[in-house]
Order: C-alpha cells, then sequence, then structure tokens
C-alpha cells in the first residue's frame, strides 16, 4: 500500500498534463474525497459522479439499460461504460471508476459482498479490475477505494498499457 497515494497519483497526472474524473457507486464518492484531500488537486482533478443508482448510471453517465439488465450494475461491462461515460461527461484524459456490493446484504453466489469492479478509460483503451475485498461496509468500501487508487497508479506509471 503505497503511503498517500493521492498525491503520488496527483504529480503523475500533473506531470502527464493530464485530467482525472471518476464514476463511483459503491464507494459512494470516497475516492473523490481521497483525491481532494491534497491541495492543488484542482489542478488535474475535475471531479466526479456518485452514481448509486441505475437511473442515474444510464442518465449521468450514459450506461445502457441493456448492460445493467443483462450483466447488472456490478459488472465489467458496467464499470467500462462507467469509466468512458465520465471521461466524456467531464472531459477528462482518465476516467475511474468503480461499482461493487458493499454490504452486509446484497450479496449472491456468484457476486458475493465485497466483490467490485473497477473500470479505467483514456483515449488509448478501457482495462478493469476485478477485487474482493473481505471486510463490513465500511471496510469494504475503504479497501475498494484503495485497490482503485492502486489500480490508477499502477497505470500511469507503466510506460503505457499493452
Amino acid at each position: 500500500m503505497k503511503e498517500n497515494i493521492e498525491l503520488l497519483i496527483g504529480n503523475e497526472l500533473r506531470d502527464k498534463g493530464w485530467r482525472l474524473a471518476i464514476a463511483e457507486s459503491c464507494t459512494g464518492g470516497l475516492i473523490g474525497h481521497r483525491i481532494t484531500n491534497n491541495s492543488g488537486s484542482s489542478t488535474y482533478y475535475l471531479g466526479s459522479i456518485t452514481a448509486y443508482a441505475y437511473r442515474a448510471k444510464v442518465r449521468l453517465l450514459g450506461v445502457s439499460w441493456d448492460t445493467l439488465e443483462k450483466y447488472g450494475a456490478v459488472s465489467e461491462e458496467t464499470v467500462k461504460e462507467m469509466a468512458l461515460g465520465i471521461r466524456h461527461a467531464l472531459a477528462a484524459d482518465v476516467g475511474l471508476s468503480v461499482s461493487g456490493i458493499a454490504g452486509p446484504t446484497g450479496g449472491t453466489p456468484e457476486k458475493p459482498v465485497g466483490f467490485a469492479w473497477i473500470g479505467l478509460s483514456t483515449p488509448t483503451g478501457i482495462w478493469t479490475l476485478q477485487h474482493n475485498a473481505g471486510g463490513d461496509r465500511i471496510e469494504n468500501k475503504q479497501e475498494v477505494a484503495q485497490i482503485a487508487l492502486e489500480f490508477l497508479y499502477q497505470f500511469l506509471t507503466d510506460d503505457g498499457k499493452d
């Protein structure tokens, strides 16, 4: 776990001249909160949309009803559309998205409590990561936020994704 990963992300975004936008569901705005804890974050962070309900995902992020009905909100397909949607909605270079089951209810055998998908969209592609958090509701939100930030940081420090 990186110490003040938000600051490291900010430095990478600033160095690249990129702007970030975030679409959050299960983390409820926690990632945006963490990013804005650093002074000067407005130079690289455009904002976020916390789209919890299906309707918000469709209306604000452009997620397809068909995607939600076929795969559900917590799916690779949905976080791809969320990441692309937030990037376009806020004219960002990088769109980060998260959707998961924070708990303690809502889990299924296929998608248990703590199950989450993370999406990342740039003009060069879309990447996803599946993660299973293992705590209570608050711990799951915190863990998924941390993993999403680590996923973003890894992308920013790689010399490009294949």
